[in-house]
C-alpha cells in the first residue's frame, strides 16, 4: 500500500471524487439500497429558498456553517460575552491568545458533537433553559470549558491541553453532560475515549500543537503553525490555503479516531468506509498491471470537515486570516442533510432494507413514542450509500439555489447554503413529520464519534 494511496484517501479531493462514482450509479437508478427520484430535488430547493427568505433579509446576512452558531442558541451571544467581558476587559487578552482559546473550545466541542439521540437534553445552569441535540451538546461543552475541566492549569481555566485531556474519564463526561438513567446520551463512552485520544494526538504532533508563546500542548496552538505557513498579501493580510488547515486536522488529529476504523499500513484513515458499489471499480495506479486495492473505499471525513468549517470562523474573524480554496470542502454527509433528501422524496429506501432497518430499530429501541424509523449501524451499506448521495446532492442543491437567485458561489457559498438551508430544512421537516422525537427518517446507532 503506497503512501500516495493513503494521502489520496485523506484528501479533500477524494471525498467528492469517490462519492461522484456512487452518484453516477444513481443517475440510472442503479443504487443497491435506495430508489432515486432526482425530479424531487426541486422540492428541497423550494423549501430552502423559503427558509432563507424567512430568516434573512439579505444573502449577505447569512453566516457560514459552523459551531459558533450553536453557542449562540436562544439569542444569547455567549462566546462574544466571553471574549469582550472576560478575556479582553478582565484579563487583557491579546488577539492571538483569544484565537487560541476559541480554537481550544471549538475543537473539543466539535469532537463531542456526535448525535446525542432523541431522549437526551441539557439544562443550562446559568439560565435554566433546556437544550438538546447539537445545541445542547454545544452549551454543555462550553460550560465544561469555562469550568476548567479541560485545563491542567490551576490559574487558567480557559484552555484545553493534552495532560488534562488524557486523564478525562467517562464519569467526568457523564456528570458534565447531566447523564442519568432518565437522561441517556448516546455514545457516552465513545466521547470520553475521543477526548483522551485527542490528548495523545496533541502530544504526538508537536509540529502543529506546540507554541513558543505558552508551555502547554493545546489545540489552539495550531494558530502558530497556520501563521507560519501563510503568505502576506499587499494589504498585509495572512493568506492560507485550506489544505494547510486540512493537514492539521486530518493528520494532526488522526489518533482521535477509534482503532476499529479503517486503517492502512497502521495509518488510521478516520471516516473512511468500504462501499459495495465501488468494489468492482478498479483504478490503475500507474504501474504496469497494478490495481488499486483501495478502490472500494469511500472517504467522508464529516467530523473533520465540520471542524474545518468551525475553525475557519475564529481564525478569520478574530485573527483576520484569509483562506483560499474553501470551496474544496464539501457538504456534510450527516443525518440532517441526508434526512432532507429522504423526507422530500429524492431518496427512498428499498423495501428489503426498510424492513431490515425497522426490525433493527425495534431490537435496539425501548422508546414507545410510536415514531418507528429504520435504524442501521454506521458502517451498514445503507448508511454508506445514503451519505455518499447526500454529499453530491448538497452540491447540486447549492448550484440550483444559486441559479434560482442569480448568484455566484462567491456570493452564496456552500457553507452558507448548509447554514441557512439544508441543515435547517432537514431539521424542520423532521420536526413536522416526526413531532415527538424530531429525529431523522433513518436512524443511525451512534458510537459517539461520527454523527
Amino acid at each position: 500500500m503506497s503512501k500516495e494511496q493513503i494521502k489520496y484517501l485523506k484528501s479533500l479531493k477524494a471525498i467528492r471524487e469517490r462519492s461522484k462514482k456512487v452518484y453516477q450509479k444513481a443517475e440510472s437508478n442503479a443504487l443497491n439500497h435506495f430508489q432515486v427520484d432526482l425530479s424531487k430535488l426541486q422540492n428541497a430547493v423550494e423549501v430552502i429558498n423559503k427558509l432563507m427568505k424567512r430568516d434573512y433579509e439579505s444573502i449577505k446576512d447569512i453566516p457560514p456553517h459552523g459551531r459558533w452558531r450553536h453557542f449562540d442558541v436562544g439569542g444569547k451571544p455567549r462566546v462574544q460575552h466571553l471574549i469582550e467581558k472576560k478575556w479582553k476587559k478582565e484579563q487583557g487578552c491579546e488577539t492571538r491568545e483569544i484565537t487560541r482559546r476559541l480554537l481550544d473550545l471549538f475543537v473539543v466541542s466539535v469532537l463531542l458533537d456526535a448525535g446525542a439521540g432523541s431522549s437526551w437534553s441539557y439544562k443550562e445552569p446559568s439560565t435554566g433553559e433546556i437544550y438538546n441535540r447539537s445545541e445542547g451538546l454545544a452549551i454543555a461543552s462550553l460550560d465544561m470549558f469555562i469550568s476548567g475541566i479541560f485545563s491542567s492549569s490551576t490559574s487558567q481555566p480557559y484552555q484545553v491541553d493534552a495532560d488534562k485531556l488524557i486523564n478525562i474519564r467517562e464519569d467526568d463526561v457523564r456528570l458534565a453532560f447531566q447523564v442519568n438513567e432518565n437522561n441517556l446520551l448516546e455514545g457516552l463512552e465513545g466521547r470520553a475515549n475521543l477526548l483522551s485520544r485527542l490528548g495523545y494526538a496533541l502530544k504526538t504532533h508537536l509540529e502543529f500543537f506546540k507554541s513558543e508563546e505558552n508551555s502547554y500542548l493545546r489545540p489552539g496552538n495550531l494558530l502558530d503553525y497556520i501563521l507560519s505557513q501563510s503568505t502576506i498579501d499587499q494589504n498585509k493580510k495572512n493568506i492560507v490555503n485550506i489544505n494547510t488547515l486540512w493537514s492539521v486536522i486530518i493528520d494532526g488529529l488522526s489518533e482521535v479516531w477509534p482503532p476499529t476504523r479503517t486503517s492502512l499500513n497502521g495509518v488510521s484513515l478516520g471516516d473512511v468506509w468500504s462501499c459495495e458499489l465501488l468494489v468492482e471499480t478498479k483504478i490503475d495506479t500507474g504501474e504496469e498491471g497494478a490495481i488499486d486495492p483501495t478502490s472500494n473505499l469511500i472517504p467522508f471525513h464529516k467530523l473533520s470537515q465540520w471542524l474545518a468549517y468551525s475553525l475557519i470562523e475564529p481564525l478569520s474573524k478574530i485573527s483576520g486570516i484569509i483562506f483560499e480554496g474553501i470551496e474544496n470542502l464539501t457538504g456534510l454527509p450527516e443525518y440532517r442533510n441526508g434526512g432532507l433528501f429522504v423526507d422530500t422524496g429524492v431518496l427512498t429506501l428499498k423495501e428489503k432494507d426498510y424492513d431490515r432497518g425497522i426490525e433493527y430499530f425495534r431490537e435496539n429501541n425501548n422508546n414507545n413514542n410510536n415514531e418507528v424509523v429504520p435504524m442501521f449501524e454506521i458502517d451498514d451499506p445503507v448508511i454508506i450509500e445514503w451519505r455518499s448521495m447526500t454529499l453530491i446532492l448538497l452540491d447540486i442543491v447549492g448550484e440550483r439555489i444559486r441559479d434560482s437567485l442569480g448568484l455566484s458561489p462567491e456570493q452564496l457559498s456552500l457553507a452558507q447554503v448548509l447554514e441557512a438551508g439544508t441543515w435547517k430544512a432537514g431539521r424542520e421537516i423532521a420536526a413536522t413529520k416526526r413531532p415527538i422525537s424530531k429525529g431523522p427518517p433513518i436512524a443511525i446507532k451512534s458510537d459517539g464519534t461520527v454523527f
